[in-house]
């Protein structure tokens, strides 16, 4: 009987009644927050994936850029300051992301730095209306760019398959399901 009673104990997990409260609980539902919505996951896949189709420099500014400028849209969601439709920007920027992959387009660094921020405020704005208000602003910050930048990662990851054969074919496909699927997003987008 002891020797069970022993194993169960070691077998719990702590009680945790207010879940996304405090450092932990933002950082949990920061990190969680890119991963529940298919159009935040899309454009940050997209993001690594154009970078890596683009080369150096960008393969390396775009995934830093792109949480840079999160971070000040989201303290322009979080101080309330008005933006145009949040919804229509999110889905125009999967459409764009998903175009420049499917289109192949070269763009030149200041151009895709310039679209790749424009996007990212977007986002990050999001992110700030939609801070739960239990949560710690820095911690929930912090998890949301954390997993910006895995996304991101994981996009350059795919990117790299423009150096197998058939590669550039498969990633501007990747392009344009990404494209379509924002097509969809910006459809729901303007019928709420």
């Amino acid at each position: 009987m002891a020797a069970a009673i022993a194993g169960m104990t070691v077998c719990t997990s702590p009680a945790m009644a207010h879940d996304g409260t405090g450092l932990a609980g933002g950082f949990a539902s920061g990190f969680y927050h890119p991963f529940t919505g298919m159009d935040h996951l899309l454009a940050m896949v997209a993001v690594g994936l154009w970078g890596a189709f683009l080369g150096r420099p960008l393969i390396y500014l775009l995934p830093v850029i792109f949480p840079l400028m999160m971070i000040g849209g989201a303290v322009l969601g979080m101080a309330g300051v008005p933006v145009p439709p949040m919804e229509i920007g999110i889905a125009l920027s999967v459409i764009g992301l998903g175009s420049c992959i499917a289109l192949a387009w070269r763009a030149p660094v200041r151009v895709a730095v310039a679209v790749v921020a424009l996007f990212a405020l977007f986002h990050g704005y999001a992110h700030g209306v939609e801070l739960p208000s239990a949560a710690d602003p820095i911690g929930y910050s912090t998890g949301f760019v954390l997993a910006t930048g895995s996304l991101h990662v994981a996009g350059i990851g795919l990117g790299f398959l423009t150096a197998r054969p058939g590669g550039m074919v498969v990633t501007r496909l990747l392009g344009c399901g990404i494209g379509m699927a924002g097509i969809c997003f910006l459809c729901m987008a303007i019928g709420r």
